[in-house]
This record gives structure tokens, C-alpha cells and sequence, in this order.
């Protein structure tokens, strides 16, 4: 894994919005006085998502001081995680799949056209602030690649018109339906059933 930085511009402070700080507080109750620091991944999460989708310095510093941890650890934590955006990110954000599985399947097209739908590279946002996109390690759906991540829904058996298409929904101002992007429940084998498709093997009977 390549080294996570911190942008370099940063804000001069950070601190939970009231509603956070209460939500914080009352998830550092699930944990035993003394490993409060068990509670670092959801509120570094938390602070991300009242940061507009990225982590700045200070919400890690913060959110360690109040967990009576050493800010270093809060730094090797955020930087370790790629769930965690150290510098500011789109209104959507793409996370594209570009691991062994998803390549195989055409991964490279889907990269190709984010970057010419946003007119950017990798990890900038684009000029009208509404997208941002990275490439990314596996997503977990390998058997429906190429697979990516746009903000907290997933979408797979992409290509790169597919990728384009979305990309123009979202602009629009509608969010595509999540999931397979072709004729496909779920996992199943694209084109339907071939295995196990006797009735007689539901008809309650025994054989």
C-alpha cells in the first residue's frame, strides 16, 4: 500500500457538531472506561462524514485527546485505513476496484471513464466540486466485477458506458439504483439458473 498523507491545507480546528458529541459520547459508553480508545474507528467515521467526506488532522487530534490517546496513534490509524480520506473529496465520491478479479473484467474502461467524465486524475475533484474518484483494493464482490463504491452504495458488472451513464444520473440529480448493472439477481449466474432447475426438486416429494 502506497503512503497515506494528510492534505496539506488544513483547518485550524475541529470539534463535534452537538449532535455528534452526543452520538460520540454515548458510543464510548459501550466500552470499559479504560479502552475508550476501542471507540476510534466510528468516531474518526463520524467526524469524516461531518467534514464533508474526508478527515482533516485536527479531527484526529481532537477525537484522540478525548479517547486519552497519544496523537500518533490516531495518525497510524486514519492513515492505515482507506476508509479514511485525508484530503478533501467530491460531493461523490467514487471508489473504483482495480484488484486482479475486476481488471480481469474491464476495470481499466471504468477508471478511463471517470477520468474523462470529471475531466480530472485520481484523488482530485473535479472543478464543479461534484465528483472525486481513487482506485482501490478489492470491494468484496468479485464474481460481479468490475465493482465500484459511489459514496455508501455499491454497483457492479460495470463497463465503461455503464460507468458513464451513472456518472451523468448523478449530476442530474438521480442516484442509480445500486447493485448489478446487467440481468442479474444478486450473485447469481448472469443469464439465469443453470443448475438445480428441475420442479421436481420443490415439488415436496422424496426421491
Amino acid at each position: 500500500m502506497s503512503t497515506r498523507r494528510f492534505a496539506e491545507t488544513q483547518p485550524a480546528s475541529f470539534a463535534f457538531n452537538p449532535d455528534n458529541l452526543a452520538w460520540a459520547e454515548k458510543q464510548l459508553t459501550k466500552y470499559p472506561s479504560t479502552r475508550k480508545a476501542s471507540a476510534i474507528i466510528p468516531l474518526l467515521w463520524r467526524a469524516q462524514e461531518q467534514c464533508g467526506g474526508w478527515l482533516p488532522r485536527p479531527a484526529v487530534e481532537y477525537i484522540s485527546e478525548m479517547l486519552g490517546m497519544a496523537k500518533i496513534r490516531g495518525y497510524e490509524i486514519a492513515t492505515f485505513y482507506t476508509m479514511f480520506n485525508l484530503a478533501p473529496t467530491g460531493k461523490h465520491h467514487i471508489q473504483v476496484c482495480t484488484t486482479t478479479p475486476c481488471w480481469l473484467r474491464g476495470s481499466e474502461e471504468v477508471v478511463k471513464a471517470c477520468r474523462h467524465f470529471m475531466g480530472t486524475e485520481e484523488g482530485d475533484v473535479n472543478a464543479d466540486g461534484l465528483f472525486s474518484y481513487v482506485e482501490v483494493e478489492c470491494l468484496g464482490a468479485c464474481v460481479n466485477a468490475p465493482v465500484v463504491q459511489m459514496d455508501k452504495d455499491f454497483y457492479e458488472d460495470l463497463d465503461g458506458p455503464k460507468m458513464e451513464a451513472m456518472l451523468k444520473a448523478l449530476k442530474a440529480g438521480t442516484v442509480p439504483k445500486p447493485g448489478p448493472q446487467i440481468d442479474r439477481q444478486t450473485s447469481a449466474p448472469a443469464g439465469g439458473a443453470t443448475t438445480l432447475t428441475d420442479p421436481a426438486l420443490y415439488s415436496g416429494g422424496s426421491r
